[in-house]
């Protein structure tokens, strides 16, 4: 399958992820999310989500749990939007990557000399 095509799938499934987690899914658990990237596999079965969250480790394990419970009706709602044989089964994975890019820069400024 060319690699345009699961490309643009990806980037669609993190879209329409993204709306229904902003003005669909009413659970409260689920936060400051922020869907960072979509990984679908070469056969379109398997969609990986990775997200990120603004918060304590609270609110993260909170949002974790809600996404888990929020994950078969996005996966349904997906087979509705996106005109695809098979609907992708969901995975949500949390990503770090944010995180640790503020963490960094909190670093390299407490490194650099202070204007003034």
């Amino acid at each position: 399958m060319g690699e345009n095509r699961i490309e643009r799938i990806s980037n669609l499934i993190k879209r329409e992820v993204a709306i229904m987690l902003a003005r669909e899914v009413k659970d409260p658990r689920i936060g400051m999310v922020t869907i960072t990237r979509v990984k679908v596999s070469k056969d379109l079965r398997i969609a990986h989500i990775y997200y990120s969250v603004i918060g304590d480790e609270k609110q993260k394990k909170d949002s974790a749990l809600g996404l888990k419970q929020a994950t078969k009706f996005i996966q349904w709602e997906l087979g509705r939007r996106i005109r695809i044989r098979y609907t992708p089964i969901i995975d949500f994975q949390f990503d770090p990557s944010l995180e640790y890019g503020i963490r960094i820069e909190k670093i390299i400024r407490s490194l650099s000399p202070s204007e003034g």
